[in-house]
């Protein structure tokens, strides 16, 4: 009867291989699934606490003082890019030194995308080629966001003045023997700047007559003192309408819509095309995320017909090249104004 007994010798059934292979996988999975979750939590709360750009308002340091063209594109500019962004833009004016103190503190300044500056021509390829010191590199020391457009000048004359169309002032400007003369608002002026590439293209002799600002250039012109100024369309437009002025040509490499039966220089005189320009910079080596982000955000601001209208109104014509084609623009005026300066050995004093 005892013999019941012999299937119990008190030791557990050991489990499969099968069985407790499937155990240690079923465990380390458990512990992959924990890691990838605690990853997955880590990686969410370090997007959560990183600041989406932009957080906190802007600055837009603006190198020349407050009331001109120059500073109304650049409250033009602020107020949209601050709609688009959600984000106030603070408008800064810091003239001085042919717009190279505000340039140089909007170089030096955090490559956070919170400090933005307006370049211009001036500050960053015709001055320095004019031997005007910069303490910036002008490309280097810049991450070149966006050109926001050109200022055409505008050859102007008198009403009165006997060229009919450019290409009379020409021939007039020939037979003159070097006795015809041009006004600007100051050597090293885009408008002085044409002026010496036109007299070296189309092989003329004219004086140039420097002002303290295109306003006394334009009085002395309507005085009769000077025979011509190159001075901003907008302007032109005013003093046309008037029935003032006449322009007779553009300088810009294409017609303007405010004179639209007005030739550009290059179309009689080909070569000649003298514009100053103004664009959006940041400091170098602000994150290529935020400047993509401020790409968008004024291309968006630039795709406005009205902000656009605005911008025309100040002389200023719509570009938008973003940051490669930027550059290269900087780049292309450099080689096209080296040689003009050198030619005429122009130095600012």
């Amino acid at each position: 009867m005892g013999n019941h007994s012999t299937g119990g010798s008190g030791k557990r059934a050991q489990p499969a291989p099968l069985a407790r292979g499937a155990q240690r996988r079923a465990f380390v999975l458990s512990g992959l699934a924990v890691t990838v979750a605690m990853t997955l939590a880590g990686a969410t709360s370090a997007m959560a606490a990183q600041p989406v750009y932009p957080d906190r308002p802007i600055t837009l340091i603006v190198p020349f003082s407050p009331g001109g063209s120059t500073d109304i594109i650049g409250r033009l500019v602020a107020n949209s890019l601050g709609e688009v962004l959600g984000k106030t833009i603070v408008v800064e004016n810091k003239g001085g030194a042919a717009s190279i103190l505000g340039t140089d503190l909007g170089a030096k300044a955090a490559p956070n995308g919170y400090t933005l500056v307006m370049t211009n021509g001036a500050a960053i390829t015709t001055g320095p080629l004019l031997g005007q010191k910069t303490p910036y590199k002008p490309i280097d020391d810049f991450t070149h966001i966006m050109l926001l457009g050109t200022f055409p000048n505008g050859l102007i004359v008198r009403a009165n003045h006997p060229a009919k169309d450019f290409k009379e002032f020409l021939d007039l400007a020939r037979k003159a023997g070097g006795s015809y003369n041009y006004g600007s608002a100051g050597v090293g002026s885009a408008g002085f700047l044409t002026g010496e590439q036109l007299k070296q293209r189309a092989n003329i002799q004219m004086t140039h007559v420097p002002y303290k600002g295109t306003g006394p250039a334009m009085n002395d012109l309507l005085g009769g003192q000077i025979d011509a100024i190159f001075n901003n369309i907008a302007v032109a437009s005013v003093q046309a309408r008037a029935g003032n002025v006449r322009v007779l040509a553009v300088s810009g490499p294409k017609r303007v819509s405010a004179f639209p039966d007005v030739p550009t220089m290059d179309e009689v005189v080909p070569g000649t095309v003298g514009e100053a320009w103004f664009g959006v910079s940041a400091p170098a080596g602000t994150p290529q995320p935020i400047v993509d982000t401020l790409t968008a955000a004024l291309t968006k601001v630039m795709a406005n017909a009205d902000f656009r209208a605005k911008l025309l109104e100040q002389g200023l014509v719509s570009v938008a090249a973003p940051q490669a084609q930027f550059v290269q623009f900087i780049k292309d005026e450099d080689r096209k104004w080296a040689p003009i300066i050198k030619s005429a050995n122009i130095k600012l004093d």
